[in-house]
């Protein structure tokens, strides 16, 4: 049997040779916070890359704007004071030596006059819920409006209301689920009029049954190891046993 250090050693091993292995790099776009921006109005573009170094290059369509400056994966461009010129597509790109390594997909930034009410966002079983249950959002406006679409921050997809129910139902919700929301809600006439974004909300999404595996992964790594501690001990008192009194047991 080996030795319970070189078991040891071995494994830390095999970690250091995971996080050694180079991985592609990622890039995620999204605007914070989300959703149609009043002229005038400001927002921020966010990119976030898992890379070690290099820079970030944000476009807006073929048209290099900014290298962005980082602090650590997070990269930001501010819009202030948004204008019409504003409006189009924009992406980041991750550079290292002048060569792109990685594109992120594209982020549509519309600038509209706000010209409905503000909507309100409410979330039911609650604020807080367990990992599994439903949940249902609901948007509510005043007038009704054609529909309503709902944000999670640090997402590019927005998610659309039912027009039938005015409500968005999350099943079996998971921890990927928490985060801020809000809504924005718009009318169809001869053109698109728009509401202010709705108040934010936080939806946290507690997973117990993560927690309770992650403590029995915990204790049987122990249990294990403690196994082997003793089966060690075991095996050299038996060399031990029928060694001669002069001899020492060697690891």
């Amino acid at each position: 049997m080996l030795p319970v250090s070189r078991v040891l050693a071995f494994g830390a091993w095999l970690v250091a040779q995971s996080e050694a292995t180079p991985s592609a790099p990622t890039i995620s776009i999204f605007l914070k916070p989300p959703g149609v921006i009043p002229p005038g109005g400001s927002s921020t573009i966010c990119c976030i890359c898992q890379c070690s170094y290099g820079s970030l290059v944000l476009y807006k369509g073929s048209l290099r704007l900014h290298a962005l400056e980082h602090s650590g994966s997070r990269a930001e461009f501010s819009i202030s004071n948004a204008t019409f010129e504003d409006r189009g597509t924009y992406h980041c790109h991750y550079l290292e030596g002048g060569t792109v390594l990685a594109r992120s997909d594209e982020l549509e930034v519309s600038v509209e006059e706000l010209h409905l009410p503000r909507p309100a966002l409410s979330v039911l079983p609650g604020h807080e819920v367990l990992a599994g249950v439903d949940v249902m959002f609901r948007c509510t406006t005043t007038p009704p409006s054609t529909g309503c679409y709902l944000y999670l921050e640090g997402q590019i997809r927005a998610q659309l209301f039912s027009r039938e129910q005015g409500d968005y139902n999350l099943s079996h919700v998971q921890k990927g689920a928490s985060g801020r929301y809000s809504c924005q809600c718009y009318n169809m006439s001869t053109s698109i009029e728009w509401s202010a974004v709705s108040n934010t909300l936080d939806l946290v999404v507690r997973d117990y049954t993560l927690c309770n595996a992650v403590r029995l992964a915990l204790a049987a790594g122990l249990l294990l190891l403690l196994g082997l501690i003793a089966a060690e001990a075991a095996l050299c008192w038996g060399w031990r046993s029928r060694a001669r009194p002069r001899h020492r047991c060697d690891k």
